[in-house]
């Protein structure tokens, strides 16, 4: 959530940045009044209590002096000033309410590095690793679902007639190649990130603290009878890990990790390519968050995003970097940067993770803080997160990368430890 003042001491500015993320012009002129209009009920209602207390202690001292009849005629205005507070008090609430809904609806700031523009075309490729366009023209390569098929270890057919469409069920080497991916991403991941074993389903305070609710919440799962949600992502348990805390500075930077199980109703994704491993509702994931005082987020960022790489590069995958337009970059996030790898069945590039900044604006929902000593006052954290590893979409890449002319797919050799040894996949 932004910092209201901003729309009131800086908003020309807040207005540019926020344009800059497609927000319209009369959403960011309604935010403002709302916080105005609250601003001006404050001071009417704490007009009302100062008036109230002044007249009480009128009538005790006009008592005190023996003024009998002027303490009863002020006493006798009491009551009626009281009826005019109660009534502001009720509307004061429905104009902060109205206030804080529009707040949570609103994105947070671009930031200024981002490439400018409103679309997916407009993001700006940094860098490619291990992609060769000459060594994909004129070839015809199978996707991971005819090969994971071939071999009996994709069951579509299984996943729809248990849960329906946009899940999946591995089986065998399938089954084993996507458990050694995660146990792989954490190894790896494990010398600078204190593992974390979160709960799947959280209150709705802690999905709104992220920023999912309650603008995605047509994309979440939730328990009917329970006020319970299961998580979109790892980031949702992590970053509110440390809400309505206060940490030390010397406890900064805290960087977590953990495996999840990652639950999403994709409402939006109606006409996209949701074949094999690409699109599902229930997905594996090693997800990576950091949070540190502002100072540290550039630091942080930098090392976030070769933590992401790492895996990619150490699988032999061909991968690509972006950064994302102001239009383009997620609701939360300030500045993303998203790791697509090539998949050559499909022709297409797969994100596999979206690494982003997120200021102060999760935290300050959260009312995660920390203290530079014992003398200053508390600041908000700043959150940052990625994905270490998404598990579905490296698996297609690794099986559509590996498949062999005689039907088998090659394992990576970084994988083999973790696959007991075994160097290929091949049909039973």
């Amino acid at each position: 959530m932004l910092d209201q003042n901003l729309f009131i001491n800086d908003y020309e500015e807040t207005k540019r940045r926020l344009i800059r993320k497609k927000v319209a012009v009369d959403q960011i002129e309604e935010i403002r009044q709302a916080i105005l209009d609250r601003k001006a009920f404050i001071g009417e209602v704490d007009g009302l209590r100062a008036e109230i207390n002044e007249k009480s202690k009128q009538v005790g001292i006009l008592f005190q002096q023996g003024k009998k009849n002027e303490a009863e005629e002020i006493k006798l205005s009491v009551p009626k000033l009281k009826e005019v507070l109660a009534v502001k008090e009720e509307e004061f609430k429905k104009v902060d309410e109205k206030r804080m809904q529009l707040l949570l609806r609103v994105p947070n700031l671009p930031d200024d590095n981002c490439p400018d523009g409103f679309s997916e075309n407009c993001n700006m490729v940094l860098r490619v690793e291990g992609y060769e366009k000459s060594d994909y023209e004129g070839k015809k390569f199978k996707p991971h679902w005819e090969i994971g098929q071939d071999l009996g270890i994709f069951d579509p057919e299984r996943a729809a007639k248990l849960s329906g469409a946009m899940f999946a069920l591995l089986k065998g080497d399938g089954a084993r190649l996507h458990r050694a991916l995660i146990q792989f991403a954490l190894s790896i991941n494990s010398e600078r990130n204190e593992e974390i074993l979160p709960p799947h389903f959280v209150r709705p305070d802690m999905m709104m603290g992220t920023g999912t609710l309650p603008k995605f919440e047509e994309d979440a799962y939730r328990f009917r009878d329970d006020d319970l949600w299961a998580i979109p992502t790892g980031e949702v348990p992590l970053t509110n890990m440390h809400a309505g805390e206060i940490l030390s500075i010397e406890d900064l930077p805290k960087r977590y990790m953990a495996y999840t199980v990652c639950f999403r109703r994709e409402a939006g994704s109606a006409g996209k390519d949701t074949r094999g491993m690409q699109r599902l509702h229930e997905f594996h994931k090693v997800e990576l968050v950091r949070l540190c005082s502002p100072e540290m987020v550039k630091g942080e960022f930098e090392l976030l995003v070769s933590d992401a790489e790492r895996p990619l590069k150490m699988l032999g995958l061909p991968y690509r970097v972006l950064d994302l337009c102001g239009g383009d970059v997620t609701f939360s996030s300030t500045r993303v940067h998203d790791l697509e790898v090539y998949s050559p069945g499909t022709e297409s590039w797969l994100e596999v993770s979206s690494i982003g900044i997120f200021s102060d604006f999760q935290t300050r929902r959260g009312n995660s803080r920390f203290r530079r000593s014992d003398k200053d006052k508390p600041e908000f954290l700043h959150s940052l997160n990625g994905s270490g590893l998404a598990a579905p979409r490296v698996w297609a890449a690794i099986v559509e990368h590996g498949y062999q002319p005689d039907g088998s797919v090659r394992i990576p050799e970084v994988l083999v430890p973790f696959m007991g040894g075994q160097t290929e996949i091949r049909s039973p």
